[in-house]
């Protein structure tokens, strides 16, 4: 399974943003998906994930309420729609394809990692 991310950028804090992962093959269907990211100086964190049936969603506390993740199995493609950006999600955002068709916040629950995006929040 390939992944890949993009739709990264520069946008002004209170801004939105919406990330796309696509995979390159149907199969991650069956499993779940997650984002995580990387600041700059600091370790990958958790994001988001989604089950394969579009549910089994978890957030990390710092974007819930903010962030939505979601999923097109049709077109196999993870989508994150980041709303009221903050300077502190500037990141490097990496989709992730899920072991099972659910999976949790450790990354171990992953096997499959795209590339990764750049999103940058301005103050």
């Amino acid at each position: 399974v390939q992944l890949q991310a993009f739709g990264g950028g520069l946008v002004q804090a209170g801004g939105s943003l919406r990330l796309s992962c696509a995979s390159s093959r149907r199969t991650s269907t069956n499993n779940a998906m997650g984002w995580f990211r990387r600041a700059p100086g600091k370790e990958r964190e958790f994001v988001a994930t989604i089950g394969w049936n579009g549910g089994n969603t978890i957030y990390a506390d710092s974007v819930k309420g903010r962030f939505i993740i979601s999923r097109d199995n049709a077109r196999g493609t993870t989508y994150l729609q980041m709303n009221s950006l903050t300077p502190e999600d500037t990141a490097v955002y990496y989709c992730a394809a899920g072991r099972r068709a659910v999976a949790g916040r450790d990354s171990y629950d992953y096997n499959y990692w795209g590339q990764g995006t750049l999103v940058t929040v301005s103050s």
